[in-house]
């Protein structure tokens, strides 16, 4: 189970005195504490895989707003802080999908489910984030799923 290794990850990081990575694994788990007490109140509750790669990915989008935001305003020395965060939290997301993969998949499911234009976009970004949501960033997957679709 991924909790299970960022558990793990946190005892090495305390044994090995990396206090970055410590820092990033702890405010990981802190998230997914915080995701998990949201969740005692759900009707249906998801695989914890499944959360926790949720939480990860929401972890990761805003590292990297944070860094863009960080290198426009010239503070340099929080973007590489950012950046150091987003390179802990990138080693327990699953394999990302290349650019070439991403389009295959975005035309198996436009044959699969016979979209015909835009009407349709919000049925292939569904249907994409149910069978690759893991695997890919739906920010930059919908803009691609917009443009094989027009």
């Amino acid at each position: 189970m991924l909790r299970d290794t960022i558990k793990a990850a946190q005892i090495e990081a305390m044994k090995a005195g990396d206090k970055g990575r410590l820092a990033a694994v702890r405010l990981i788990l802190a998230k997914l504490k915080d995701k998990d007490i949201e969740l005692r109140t759900a009707a249906n509750v998801p695989d914890d895989d499944v959360v926790v790669t949720d939480v990860l990915q929401k972890m990761a989008k805003q590292r990297r707003e944070s860094i863009t935001l960080y290198e426009q305003g010239g503070r340099q020395e929080l973007a590489e802080i950012e950046k150091a965060e987003l390179a802990v939290i990138e080693t327990f997301l699953p394999q990302q999908m290349d650019d070439d993969q991403v389009n295959a998949a975005i035309a198996a499911i436009i044959a699969e489910t016979g979209a015909a234009g835009m009407k349709d976009m919000g049925k292939v970004v569904a249907a994409l984030k149910a069978k690759h949501g893991t695997q890919l960033d739906m920010g930059k997957a919908s803009g691609l799923v917009k443009a094989a679709l027009a």
